[in-house]
């Protein structure tokens, strides 16, 4: 995996979460895994990517940080538990952050493809990246850490 296939999902976050309204977005911690197991933190999308590279993105994050995202996500309003509403939000929260991905890569001359997200909730839960090495990247928006599993290869 190299450096392209990477950079756009990050420049994803720091391009859609702003317009949100997210105002403090910055890297964290980078690593890298060769484990193909992706355990949810709480809440997970976790969305394909297809066609010029193949794999999968997931945006994980604790059901505390998935719950102020949410709330964000719809004008503030209190998210007291983990419900049908913030999951939606994080579901679409998902497929924003990976379109303008697609959208990224295109601008560059690599089409790919997303999947509808898939929502993994509760903690413990695993997902499986296929045999492809896991670049994982902590974003922090206003204090909220949100891991990305990037597990893409050229197809």
């Amino acid at each position: 995996m190299d450096a392209g296939q990477v950079i756009p999902f990050i420049d994803a976050i720091v391009a859609v979460m702003p317009q949100i309204g997210f105002q403090n977005i910055k890297r964290g911690q980078l690593s890298v895994s060769d484990d193909n197991k992706i355990t949810s933190l709480g809440v997970m999308a976790v969305v394909g990517i297809t066609h010029a590279i193949r794999g999968t993105i997931a945006y994980n994050m604790t059901e505390e940080s998935a719950k102020k995202i949410a709330s964000k996500m719809m004008m503030g309003m209190p998210v007291v538990s983990f419900d049908e509403m913030a999951e939606s939000a994080i579901s679409e929260l998902g497929n924003m952050l990976a379109a303008n991905a697609a959208i990224l890569f295109e601008q560059k001359g690599t089409i790919i493809d997303i999947s509808t997200p898939t929502l993994v909730v509760g903690d413990s839960h695993a997902s499986t990246s296929g045999n492809i090495k896991q670049i994982i990247v902590e974003v922090i928006v206003d204090e909220i850490p949100i891991e990305v599993h990037i597990s893409v290869a050229s197809a």
